[in-house]
């Protein structure tokens, strides 16, 4: 009889494969400035809560019924003029009764310092805008300011008056800095005089 023959070997078990680990997530693109840009969008928004609370206002004066003029015109979609902007604070030809009121000018920060340039950069249509905005904004901030210090409508003549006493205020101003400045310049003098007559004398007896 045949020899017995041996079992086969039993098959070689494999651990199971182990699930490959999911790929890393790309993160989201910006995610870790998410909350940086929050705190600069919280930031620039209660800046400019802030343009116009107390000690923030950029308040100025415009004619009346030239803006109310410039609303009417903006609203009926007009074409708006660089001369009819221009008699909003122009103080030639202007009934003395006529009456002035308050505008905030705040949220034009720099820009209301030179009207010919941001007539270049939004043009009379945008300017005139600015200041029925300005004026939107004067009434919906006013009772942050202390109620003995609101700004009041006035006749024109008030207004040129009161400009004319700003206007001295500041040449005053000015007159103090430039006598301030020459007394500095006078006493460094003195200084600079006083300390080459030690150094004179020194070197005389060395």
């Amino acid at each position: 009889s045949l020899p017995p023959v041996d079992p086969p070997p039993p098959p070689l078990r494999h651990p199971p494969a182990r699930p490959a680990p999911p790929a890393a997530q790309p993160a989201a693109p910006h995610a870790e400035m998410a909350p940086k840009e929050a705190e600069a969008k919280a930031a620039a928004q209660e800046e400019a809560d802030d343009e116009s609370s107390d000690g923030g206002f950029g308040i100025c004066y415009v004619r009346e019924k030239i803006l109310k003029d410039l609303k009417e015109q903006v609203k009926a979609g007009k074409d708006i003029t660089r001369e009819t902007v221009d008699k909003l604070t122009a103080d030639e030809d202007i009934d003395p009764e006529e009456t002035m009121v308050p505008v905030d000018m705040a949220g034009l920060g720099d820009d209301i310092e030179d009207i010919d340039a941001l007539m270049e950069k939004v043009g009379a249509k945008g300017v005139a805008e600015a200041f029925i905005a300005a004026e939107e904004r004067f009434k919906a901030n006013k009772d942050k300011m202390p109620a003995d210090a609101v700004p009041q409508p006035m006749t024109a003549e008030a207004w040129k008056a009161l400009a004319e006493a700003d206007l001295e205020d500041m040449e005053s101003e000015d007159l103090e800095d430039e006598e301030e400045e020459e007394e500095l310049d006078d006493e460094d003098e003195e200084d600079g005089e006083a300390a080459e007559e030690p150094a004179a004398k020194k070197a005389k007896t060395s």
